[in-house]
């Protein structure tokens, strides 16, 4: 692969073009593809023809359309929630096009590779560099984007985990259910805090060059976030908290598409973020292990488990198959330029302002 060429008279990168890595080429994305689709298949046989699964079949059987219309509708919003927070940290004078099509080309992505998002974020990072992005900024963004859409569930789940705690919000059997998640989050913040003096301290001390930079880029990132969090940035702020939160109202609304009662605030907010967690497990879209995380979590919250299977199984569809709607013909799109030409590319100002506001890469593919 051709390394990006600075030209020192024009002061811009010029990029040549090529395919997209092996792993997102477009053979193994097609396989990818039929594998979630086989998986998708089976788990729809199963609910279908396995005995004592009549309750669920019956709630299927009752769908309200219209409820389901407003589900996809509010993915669609999450969806457009992370391609406005990964503009906002990675280049904000980015053409809302090519934000677009990265955006959702790593949503895509994360519906047949999931492994936490990932893969979606490798995509992104290998269409950056192309881009003329340095990789030194790639990573340490990568690493804010990460950080900043994760601080959003955590303060959720503190947020959640305090008022089932003290019964301001109502639902959990135990308040146990309700400290326990908290104090985890409160812990992981911590963590989070404490990340760019050890891994600075750690770096150091390793004679390693790849593992240096790697905790270097690790620290400056969380300072990244920490930067981008203290400016204020409405879009940051804005796409971080939609992309969660219009994902955890689609999830309420798949109770009511089927006439099932919808779960306190609370409970509902609180299962979503633990059971997320299964999608950590490298399966393909995460099917198995999101879906057994959010049943179980709900039913440890109070739910009945033929209440809970319909919903999270509703749910899980929508959130594969619609980002994949979207997502594919981007990715395409992404690959048909990439395979013609790339446009030149502004340098990415490596530092902030006085006022905290990140530089700008001015990517026009319009």
């Amino acid at each position: 692969m051709e390394a990006p060429v600075l030209s020192a008279q024009t002061d811009t990168i010029e990029v040549t073009a090529g395919p997209l890595p092996g792993a997102f080429a477009g053979p193994r994305v097609l396989r990818r593809l039929l594998v979630l689709a086989a998986v998708l298949a089976g788990a729809v046989a199963l609910v279908s023809l396995l005995p004592g699964l009549d309750s669920v079949r019956d709630a299927f059987a009752g769908a309200r359309w219209e409820w389901l219309v407003l589900a996809a509708g509010l993915e669609v919003l999450s969806c457009l929630s992370y391609v406005l927070v990964f503009r906002a940290v990675f280049c904000p004078r980015m053409s809302w096009r090519a934000s677009y099509e990265i955006g959702a080309a790593e949503l895509a992505t994360n519906s047949v590779v999931s492994v936490g998002g990932a893969g979606g974020l490798a995509l992104g990072a290998w269409i950056l560099r192309r881009g003329g992005m340095p990789a030194a900024l790639i990573a340490r963004r990568t690493v804010a984007f990460f950080l900043i859409t994760s601080l959003a569930s955590v303060t959720a789940l503190v947020v959640a985990g305090i008022g089932l705690g003290t019964g301001v919000l109502h639902g959990a059997p135990d308040r146990a259910l309700g400290w326990a998640p908290a104090a985890l989050g409160l812990a992981a913040v911590l963590v989070a805090l404490a990340i760019p003096p050890a891994a600075r301290f750690l770096a150091r001390r390793i004679g390693h060059s790849s593992v240096e930079k790697a905790l270097q880029a690790l620290a400056a990132g969380v300072e990244e976030a920490l930067g981008l969090l203290r400016a204020r940035d409405p879009a940051v702020i804005a796409g971080a908290a939609g992309y969660m939160l219009f994902d955890v109202a689609m999830l309420g609304v798949c109770f009511a598409a089927f006439g099932l009662s919808v779960p306190p605030a609370g409970v509902l907010l609180m299962a979503y973020l633990i059971g997320q967690l299964g999608g950590l497990i490298p399966l393909p879209g995460g099917v198995g292990g999101v879906d057994g995380g959010l049943i179980g979590t709900l039913v440890l919250y109070g739910a009945g488990a033929t209440t809970a299977a319909t919903a999270v199984l509703a749910y899980r569809a929508i959130v594969l198959l619609l980002p994949l709607a979207l997502g594919v013909p981007a990715l395409r799109q992404v690959r048909r330029r990439l395979q013609t030409q790339i446009p030149p590319a502004g340098r990415c100002d490596a530092g902030r302002t006085r006022g905290g506001r990140v530089g700008a890469l001015a990517v026009e593919t319009d």
